[in-house]
């Protein structure tokens, strides 16, 4: 694999929902990235933070996602983002307290 992760953040901002946005999301994309870098674990390799729209999982915002596993997160702040970072991204140790629930037929 190109990246060994790749952390994706909704930065999307939707009148018909609250939109992850308006929770952050671009300044924790951010401070994502810096930390990634300060640690030396970015880019080829590594792992790679990007924007991205809407991820269509609105009602349970802000959220992000981690590839390739495909592990789904909220989050409310700073210290939420360097324990994902820390035990998921540094230790492969997907953080529980923060996962969203898997999606079903009847709840996306």
């Amino acid at each position: 694999m190109y990246y060994r992760y790749h952390l994706f953040f909704c930065t999307n901002r939707r009148d018909a929902c609250d939109g992850c946005e308006r929770h952050g999301a671009r300044a924790m994309r951010a401070h994502a990235k810096a930390r990634l870098k300060a640690l030396g674990i970015s880019g080829a390799g590594a792992v790679r933070v990007s924007s991205a729209g809407c991820l269509g999982r609105c009602e349970l915002g802000p959220v992000a996602v981690v590839y390739p596993e495909g592990v789904w997160y909220t989050y409310v702040d700073r210290d939420d983002i360097d324990e994902i970072i820390d035990s998921h991204l540094l230790r492969g140790e997907p953080v529980a307290r923060l996962r969203l629930p898997e999606p079903t037929r009847d709840h996306p």
